[in-house]
């Protein structure tokens, strides 16, 4: 086919092989511990966090965030609240947390207590290798942001979108609908980004929910006729940048704030959204053999806050909470103040059909 990428079942092998060495290896009275303080609903439940925080002294998160504008910002943030717990990070993109973690489980030597991201929190939920775990923040969040079995609560929003180039394609004759992505001058001028579930991925289920299979993938069949181009290296915001350099003229299924953040520095670059408008979600999950389990709830506790949330919002992301706005430069990109409707593809639907959505692709783009 030409074309390799990192899908689902490939995260999920490996993340169930883990899953059998830490079955057989890990203190059966270490994880009852772990669970009963992670899904604690005492009436002191706070200060026997504090007091179990203590005595650990550490937190380690790892996320897909943005480090000086969200990591650092949140870890600074909740050592002065919690001065005597160290608050570190580490920073990958989805498909190297879940290869971290996976190793350190391996090895026995798990290092991250909690994990923050766009489909890493699903691929170990998976796997069977995370923790269920209770916040009383999670009463503040509308119930498709709380995962009824508590592996998963939403932490950020995305919203996606085209973005094409100010300088080849006009306001006007930028595509409106996803009809007009068809239209043949679009053809070898747009690009998306594969071996990421927030990518085509992401793209193609979002058109399954909403069209139903056989209205989709005839759509799709469509698209592959206008030779969309692979973008399989570089992170989404290297995609924009490539839509910047008039590379790629037009980029399907980006991160919608990132052009409008571009275009705000002088950039020739903006967005435009697409009736449905995909959305998903940053989770954060508790990995199973977690070494600080007090101070991990005290950081999720804070993450999932109203102070914490502000935190996202101020590093130009959406917070997920409903009683916390993003910046008002980011506001033209959220679909209910776009009059648009939202198809929010949940974590669970993201594991469940990006495998299949891949499938699809390989079938309908990639096959000769």
């Amino acid at each position: 086919m030409g074309t390799s990428f990192i899908t689902t079942s490939a995260m999920r092998h490996l993340c169930c092989a883990v899953s059998v060495v830490i079955g057989m290896t890990a203190a059966p009275l270490h994880k009852a511990q772990a669970q009963d303080i992670l899904m604690s609903h005492d009436a002191q439940r706070q200060d026997q966090l504090i007091e179990g925080a203590k005595a650990e002294g550490e937190v380690v998160i790892y996320s897909a965030a943005i480090v000086n504008q969200a990591l650092k910002p949140l870890a600074t943030a909740f050592m002065k609240k919690y001065p005597f717990i160290k608050a570190t990070y580490w920073r990958g993109d989805t498909s190297d947390i879940v290869a971290k973690v996976s190793a350190e489980m391996r090895a026995g030597k798990l290092i991250a207590d909690i994990v923050e991201s766009t489909g890493a929190g699903d691929s170990l939920v998976a796997a069977q290798l995370t923790l269920p775990y209770y916040s009383p923040e999670l009463e503040n969040y509308a119930p498709e942001y709380r995962d009824p079995h508590n592996m998963w609560a939403v932490t950020r929003l995305s919203y996606f979108s085209i973005a094409y180039n100010t300088k080849l394609i006009s306001d006007e004759e930028a595509p409106k609908t996803y009809d007009d992505l068809l239209d043949p001058k679009w053809k070898g001028k747009m690009g998306w980004r594969i071996g990421t579930e927030s990518g085509m991925p992401l793209f193609i289920s979002a058109m399954r929910l909403t069209r139903g299979e056989e209205a989709a993938q005839d759509y799709l069949r469509k698209l592959a006729q206008q030779k969309v181009i692979n973008f399989a290296s570089g992170s989404a915001r290297t995609l924009v940048d490539r839509v910047i350099a008039g590379e790629i003229p037009i980029a399907l299924n980006i991160f919608a704030h990132h052009p409008l953040i571009s275009r705000a520095k002088g950039a020739p670059v903006n967005s435009r959204l697409l009736d449905p408008v995909p959305s998903a979600a940053g989770t954060l999950v508790i990995p199973r053999g977690v070494r600080h389990p007090y101070a991990a709830m005290l950081l999720a506790d804070f993450i999932l806050s109203k102070e914490g949330q502000a935190i996202f919002a101020q590093a130009e992301y959406f917070p997920a909470r409903a009683d916390v706005d993003p910046l008002p430069q980011l506001t033209p990109v959220v679909p209910r103040h776009a009059n648009m409707k939202d198809v929010f593809v949940s974590p669970d639907k993201l594991q469940s059909l990006t495998e299949s959505s891949n499938q699809i692709f390989e079938k309908i783009f990639l096959e000769k």
